[in-house]
């Protein structure tokens, strides 16, 4: 569990994700403010993803190109509107996720597809580095049969072609509810730089992605 892990990195000097939950943040726009043209909610097309702590995958989906907001929250699982601390029991059977609202026009499902694997190790069972539970395993929520065949198309080629030094052990199910998580979750990445779980553990995530999405990127980014 991560609270128990991370006992071991404060002891390091580093605090866990639940230590930086500390301080409130202000709730998340319906439209994030980005240098993107405005667009109606009703235009865009909804994507759910889990690869880990969502603050760190809430972060790299916020800087692809045609994505307008990014809502990190659960799913997966039995109990409706859970809380964070129900979920980190693992016993909910949510994994932490990301809502994904883009334009279909400007960003496809494939480079969100892409995007998911490069954000994340989908070879690590129910972990992602030091976070450790069914909460954090890897997992893909489809809507669609033909969101489906393009998960089950992508990642036969990752496989075939060796991409990962492990087989993939990613979840792909069918799409049920998903809940937002607190506040205090939102924009977490950005609102807190300077947290120690930040720098140590989602920061060189981040940076690791945007080196191997260059191009499909937000200007600003």
């Amino acid at each position: 569990m991560r609270l128990l892990l991370f006992a071991c990195i404060f002891l390091l000097g580093f605090t866990s994700c639940a230590q930086g939950r500390k301080e409130k943040q202000a709730a998340k726009p319906d439209q994030p403010t980005t240098q993107q043209p405005a667009i109606s909610r009703d235009s865009l097309s909804v994507a759910t993803f889990a690869g880990g702590c969502f603050w760190c995958t809430e972060e790299a989906a916020e800087k692809l190109k045609g994505v307008y907001d990014v809502v990190s929250g659960y799913t997966g699982g039995s109990t409706q509107n859970p809380t964070y601390e129900q979920v980190s029991t693992g016993l909910t059977g949510h994994a932490e996720a990301v809502q994904i609202y883009y334009d279909p026009k400007t960003v496809s499902y494939l480079t969100l597809l892409e995007a998911f694997f490069a954000a994340h190790d989908p070879t690590t069972l129910n972990r992602q580095g030091p976070d450790e539970g069914t909460q954090y395993r890897s997992a893909i929520f489809y809507r669609t049969p033909e969101e489906k065949a393009q998960i089950d198309a992508y990642m036969k080629q990752l496989n075939s072609t060796r991409a990962f030094q492990a087989p993939i052990v990613t979840q792909v199910v069918a799409f049920k509810a998903f809940y937002p998580a607190e506040e205090e979750h939102q924009d977490f990445y950005r609102n807190n730089p300077n947290n120690p779980y930040m720098r140590a553990v989602s920061t060189p995530k981040v940076e690791k992605f945007k080196k191997k999405m260059e191009g499909k990127l937000k200007s600003e980014e």
